[in-house]
């Protein structure tokens, strides 16, 4: 439960980075982007804004993708263990009479039933692994971006304003 429960928060962290990187990128497309022909000293702060926010976008939305492998699975796979029936990406391929008889065959041996039950949890955790170092990545990458960017545009403002006072 607790690595379901995991995986959902790291779902939630990318769709809200997902959202954030996309309202940003909108922004900055819709406003800025009409203004470079007048103002060409906001292409460098605007391009390093944008290409931060893309690439926070690219990781989280790696960090979402669902990734499940389906390579077939069949009872004799099962009974040389090669697959674990109680992931659904290797059971979703049976024929249903396959898998039950799979599942009878596994919960009289308790010892690879266990053994099935560690395996899933260990797949589980790999998984919430990747998922959480792309969302730190992407974090990461829009928190840099995001302060190199800003950090260019008060740049370029001041540039402006001492170069050109009023």
């Amino acid at each position: 439960r607790t690595h379901i429960d995991l995986s959902n928060l790291a779902d939630n962290k990318a769709n809200i980075m997902i959202s954030i990187n996309g309202i940003i990128i909108s922004i900055l497309l819709a406003s800025i982007s009409p203004k470079m022909g007048a103002n060409p000293w906001l292409l460098v702060p605007t391009s390093v804004l944008l290409i931060g926010c893309l690439l926070s976008l690219v990781y989280a939305v790696f960090a979402a993708r669902p990734r499940v492998s389906s390579r077939p699975t069949s009872l004799k796979t099962l009974r040389e263990d090669e697959a674990n029936i109680l992931f659904f990406g290797n059971f979703v391929n049976m024929p249903e009479d396959e898998f039950v008889e799979g599942m009878k065959e596994l919960m009289t041996h308790t010892d690879e039933l266990y053994l099935n039950m560690v395996r899933d949890i260990y797949s589980l955790g790999t998984v919430l692994a990747r998922k959480f170092r792309l969302l730190r990545t992407s974090y990461n990458v829009f928190i840099a971006g995001l302060v190199v960017g800003v950090a260019l545009f008060l740049g370029v403002f001041a540039f402006v304003a001492v170069v050109s006072p009023p």
